[in-house]
């Protein structure tokens, strides 16, 4: 009988043992009730409604949400359908999304960031360092301005324009045609002298990429796998995806009755062969959710760190002298571009879209995140920018408890 005692005891402290470790590290994410971190589970239930609502309204097909506060996730859901031409698909939470624009924030400013740590790039450094073709802003006088640098390209104040003519490139030099988007995006007449005028750019982002790569010699879709998705085990997040996740991907925009499956939606990203720093990310909520946690736990997760707290913090708030701007270091804080964050989030938020239907909103000060994943271009008229700005307040409406 004693050692049958003595066995359930080393059985307990087994498990006690297995418990504490789970619980030793806050780090990662872990499921629980709304109500266990400050959140009203009716309110929250809400949401279910108005997603269906603009399923209903054909202003996307379907949607994958996940919402988490401290460190507990309290919803993962899919709506709708993956796809509804032309065949019906139903949506379901571990679908895999283009990201489009969330590409700049989650994979290239995060890796130009972490050159920077590690010595090898600094913020002010000029673009003609890398690339040096890369001409400047002529003023009136005929003179040059002060050099493009790469916090400008950051901030989306570098004066380069918002896009290029893709059909233009295409028609000259086929698809896909990488050496001449740069060269084009390097010549390019610029539109203001930089640090003076805020202009959402994809041009300032593919730019960077290109930096990223002609200093550590890895393209973008490598680096950012090397240096972040892989440590952190987010393995449904890639570039140009492999063959055998086409069925876990939404499709995009229908052509010709054909819709666009597993390759970027991005006309530019498209002639960079799918490896582009202003898109051609592909990601699953979950695997969003952990970066989203990454950074609110100040650039580590599960005993991986990618960034230090330092530099989280300058990622994610407006860059000095630059106010106008309403950027951080390839985040958005509080720009004209930043209803996705909606209307009740202290100002501590910052977030990111992507024209596909993409969203991240993440708040350090009530310690919260909300992925919003949607392919809302399958659909003719598809929009979701009121949808965002809405599902945002009701979950912070539905925070009740510090």
């Amino acid at each position: 009988m004693f050692n049958n005692y003595r066995h359930l005891f080393l059985i307990l402290i087994v498990v006690l043992l297995a418990s504490c470790g789970t619980k030793s590290d806050p780090t990662v994410l872990r499921w629980d009730r709304p109500a266990s971190v400050g959140m009203d589970s009716e309110r929250l239930a809400l949401i279910d409604d108005l997603i269906n609502e603009e399923i209903e309204a054909q202003n996307l097909p379907g949607a994958v949400l996940i919402v988490a506060r401290k460190g507990a996730v309290v919803i993962r859901k899919a709506y709708g359908n993956a796809q509804v031409f032309p065949d019906t698909i139903p949506m379901t939470p571990g679908k895999i999304f283009d990201m489009a624009s969330v590409t700049k924030p989650v994979a290239t400013a995060t890796s130009v960031m972490i050159l920077v740590e590690q010595g090898r790039l600094r913020l002010m450094d000029p673009v003609t360092k890398f690339i040096p073709e890369f001409t400047p802003f002529i003023n009136d006088n005929g003179h040059p301005a002060d050099p493009i640098r790469l916090y400008h390209l950051l901030t989306h104040t570098s004066g380069l324009p918002p896009y290029t003519d893709v059909e233009a490139l295409k028609t000259e030099f086929g698809s896909p045609c990488p050496d001449a988007v740069i060269n084009t995006i390097a010549t390019i007449e610029k539109q203001n002298p930089p640090g003076e005028h805020f202009a959402y750019s994809c041009l300032g982002f593919i730019t960077l990429a290109e930096i990223v790569q002609r200093v550590s010699g890895m393209d973008i879709g490598e680096f950012s796998k090397v240096n972040i998705f892989g440590p952190l085990e987010m393995h449904s997040t890639m570039f140009n995806p492999p063959e055998e996740f086409l069925p876990r991907i939404a499709p995009t925009e229908v052509h010709d009755g054909v819709p666009l499956h597993g390759f970027v939606h991005d006309p530019l990203a498209q002639l960079l062969s799918g490896l582009s720093g202003n898109a051609g990310l592909f990601s699953s909520v979950d695997d969003m959710a952990i970066f989203a946690q990454l950074m609110l736990n100040g650039g580590i997760y599960k005993g991986i760190r990618i960034l230090s707290p330092l530099t989280v913090k300058a990622m994610t708030t407006v860059y000095p002298g630059l106010e106008f701007a309403g950027r951080g270091l390839g985040w958005d804080v509080n720009s004209a571009y930043a209803s996705n964050m909606g209307d009740i989030f202290p100002k501590s938020s910052y977030g990111h879209t992507g024209f596909t239907g993409t969203s991240v909103v993440i708040d350090p000060e009530t310690e919260t995140f909300i992925i919003l994943l949607s392919n809302r271009v399958h659909m003719p008229r598809g929009g979701v920018i009121a949808l965002r700005s809405k599902v945002a307040n009701m979950v912070a409406g539905s925070i009740v408890e510090k």
